[in-house]
């Protein structure tokens, strides 16, 4: 599945029953990732083209460095990231050309990729 991250003006259009719609807002802006093809009309700005991957299991919030570690080894491969955080689950979005390449790096210093 593509994802798109842009700012949209407001939330109202956003398909919140989707199986993956994430929003965040600031004092700035609304943004919202989704499916590409689930983007609402009122999308100011967007970048299309990423792909996600979950890290497996509920992480305990005393848990350091996992996500630092997997962006460290993305960016030593010149792998660019997106991180999505939710209470439950973590989510890492690359652009969709590094994928199948950021799974193998982490595959290769030991990260079981199911």
């Amino acid at each position: 599945m593509i994802f798109q991250f842009g700012k949209v003006i407001d939330c109202s259009l956003v398909d919140l029953e989707n199986e993956f719609c994430f929003t965040g807002k600031t004092d700035q802006e609304n943004s919202l990732v989704c499916p590409t093809g689930m983007v609402p009309t009122n999308v100011l700005e967007r970048d299309d083209g990423w792909k996600a991957f979950r890290i497996q299991g509920v992480l305990d919030f005393s848990l350091i460095e996992i996500l630092a570690k997997i962006a460290t080894i993305l960016a030593e491969n010149e792998i660019g990231l997106f991180a999505i955080s939710t209470y439950n689950t973590d989510y890492i979005l690359t652009k969709e050309k590094d994928y199948l390449r950021a799974l193998e790096v982490l595959k290769e210093v030991g990260y079981k990729i199911v």
